[in-house]
């Protein structure tokens, strides 16, 4: 791929440039979690959207702020509870009584970075108010579509289903995530500098915007044209029929799956400095993207989420890397 400008403004290496300022923006913030912050830039340049999932207060609000926060966006939060409505969600129609009309009054879902914080907490029918946003980038009230503004992507936050007043996510909201992401507890060393980075203040609000959404949006064209050999998608594909095959599994990974896989893994490429994929970036980004799409045969929630993790990885193991 040739250094083009595109839109006038980005190259590729410019955009290369930019996307390693963005990952190093992000995490100067949420200290030790480079790997998360490179993954949530894997679904941001794959124009998709990421799940962040673990116990309260290691971060992973933080880190939806951070990478928002890093590009000059439209950020809209929005905190999910048992008594949230779709509506407060995308909007609803309100009647004007000097026009005689009703107008639209659109929702918090209208923005770049939708930050869905503890997105179980809210009951299925709320939940759903998200997936055609997520999958279609627009929103219909009463008969009317509306389009949302791009770069558009859902950063969603959820606790452990076992905790108290949460909701397990039905299947077709998780299929809609790009990557479902464990952020875990900081190693003791960056543990003891957030310690001491968080005692005048909050460094998030410091953080400033590396690039525009024109850029972004620019940005993610280049990452569509990543080169993903023959070989390496007919891999996908061997693994992606082995989950649909699988004994130990009620149902494997569907064709959006797959499709945003192979998304993901142009994406990664992308991130370092290439206009070609290598195996590494499939079989890498293979338990993120495909174990929250799989659905193991047992009845108990309990565990489910790690034993999925476990069929994919000997899925992984199973079938010849190219």
């Amino acid at each position: 791929m040739n250094s083009t400008t595109l839109a006038g403004t980005v190259t590729q290496s410019s955009a290369y440039a930019t996307v390693e300022t963005l990952l190093d923006n992000v995490s100067q913030v949420v200290l030790g979690k480079r790997d998360v912050a490179r993954l949530c830039l894997v679904a941001l340049l794959a124009g998709e959207h990421v799940l962040l999932e673990d116990v309260p207060g290691v971060g992973k609000t933080l880190m939806g702020k951070a990478l928002s926060k890093s590009i000059d966006a439209q950020f809209r939060r929005i905190q999910f509870t048992p008594d949230l409505l779709p509506s407060d969600i995308v909007g609803s129609s309100v009647f004007n009584s000097t026009s005689g009309q009703f107008v639209f009054n659109p929702g918090p879902v209208f923005g770049n970075f939708i930050l869905a914080d503890e997105i179980n907490r809210a009951p299925p029918r709320t939940q759903s108010a998200m997936l055609e946003a997520m999958s279609d980038r627009q929103v219909s009230v009463d008969g009317t579509t509306h389009p949302l503004i791009a770069p558009f992507m859902v950063i969603a936050t959820q606790n452990p289903f076992e905790f108290e007043g949460t909701y397990v996510l039905p299947e077709s909201q998780l299929d809609r995530f790009l990557l479902r992401i464990s952020m875990g507890y900081p190693a003791r060393e960056y543990e003891r500098e957030i310690l001491s980075s968080h005692r005048s203040g909050e460094p998030v609000e410091e953080l400033r915007p590396v690039c525009s959404t024109d850029e972004m949006v620019a940005i993610q064209r280049l990452v569509r044209s990543v080169k993903v050999d023959d070989s390496i998608a007919d891999y996908m594909l061997d693994i992606v029929h082995q989950t649909r095959e699988s004994d130990e599994l009620a149902f494997g990974v569907s064709t959006r799956g797959t499709l945003l896989w192979y998304r993901a893994v142009q994406a990664s490429a992308f991130i370092d400095r290439r206009d070609y994929a290598i195996p590494d970036d499939a079989k890498n980004l293979a338990v993120s993207v495909i174990a929250h799409r799989v659905q193991t045969k047992g009845f108990m929630q309990a565990g489910q989420r790690q034993e999925a993790e476990e069929i994919v990885r000997r899925i992984l193991t199973q079938v010849a890397v190219p």
